[in-house]
């Protein structure tokens, strides 16, 4: 399977405009946008790397950093639907094409071939995502958020195959009943999507469902069409997930930045 990466960026966020040239520090104290450490964290895999975006600002910091840019339009309702009309306007004809979103820097670069190996062990599946089990700290983590009111992050429920029965911001299954003698039945959703080309197309053309505009999660218009998606075990010991969204993530992120002596 040959395969690419696009990274969907946007300037008009609702919570942090214009967040994809955020500058952040690194190990070093040297300042690198948001789009260029996405942009590095890509290459890290050795795949060709494109940035798809409809405003000029992101498109010449693309640039920049010499990373091939396609330009989309600004009706694109999530980094999917970005990434499968930059797909039909470039002409793109690899079997897979993976979503690396433009506020995850931290994103682990041997995701992208168990991602790739997954869909590759299952044709039946639309698309691959990687889900963390849980340890039992990430656990209370996630439920002490959802006690005080925040979404701490994405979880998501796999049948006995691996593959997802649904994505939700609540802490899901319920885990009461764990008694802390077994794996944690919990896992963590990363949001990093490797599709095959066709069912980008799929996707394009499909209405959202209830349950994405509820959760605010893309990926749940594949589960509510019927169409199947691998919830791929990964593992990442030491990693932290912190995605860009708010001002306030960004001393988290360059904190990381500085753990993982990352320039």
């Amino acid at each position: 399977m040959d395969a690419c990466i696009i990274i969907p960026a946007r300037y008009a966020s609702q919570r942090y405009p214009g967040k994809p040239l955020v500058p952040l520090r690194g190990a070093t104290g040297v300042a690198k946008t948001l789009l260029e450490r996405s942009v590095l964290a890509a290459r890290a895999t050795g795949l060709p790397v494109y940035v798809a975006t409809d405003d000029a600002r992101i498109a010449a910091e693309a640039e920049r950093v010499a990373a091939p840019v396609i330009l989309t339009s600004d009706t694109c309702r999530n980094g999917t639907e970005r990434v499968a009309e930059a797909v039909d306007r470039a002409g793109i004809t690899a079997d897979v094409v993976v979503n690396l979103q433009g506020d995850a820097p931290l994103t682990p670069a041997h995701f992208v071939p168990a991602l790739i190996a997954a869909l590759r062990a299952d044709p039946g599946v639309v698309m691959a995502t990687p889900a963390l089990r849980c340890d039992a700290g990430a656990l209370a983590n996630l439920l002490a958020d959802r006690a005080a009111g925040r979404v701490g992050g994405t979880t998501v429920v796999r049948d006995l195959h691996g593959r997802a029965l649904y994505f939700s911001k609540e802490v899901l299954p319920f885990s009461a009943g764990w008694a802390g003698d077994g794996p944690v039945p919990v896992f963590h959703h990363v949001g990093l999507y490797a599709y095959r080309r066709t069912a980008l197309s799929d996707y394009a053309a499909l209405p959202p469902g209830v349950l994405e505009r509820l959760e605010g999660l893309e990926q749940l218009r594949f589960l509510e069409h019927g169409l199947p998606v691998a919830a791929t075990e990964v593992t990442a010991p030491g990693a932290v997930f912190w995605e860009l969204n708010n001002p306030t993530d960004v001393p988290l992120i360059e904190a990381a930045l500085a753990r993982m002596r990352m320039e």
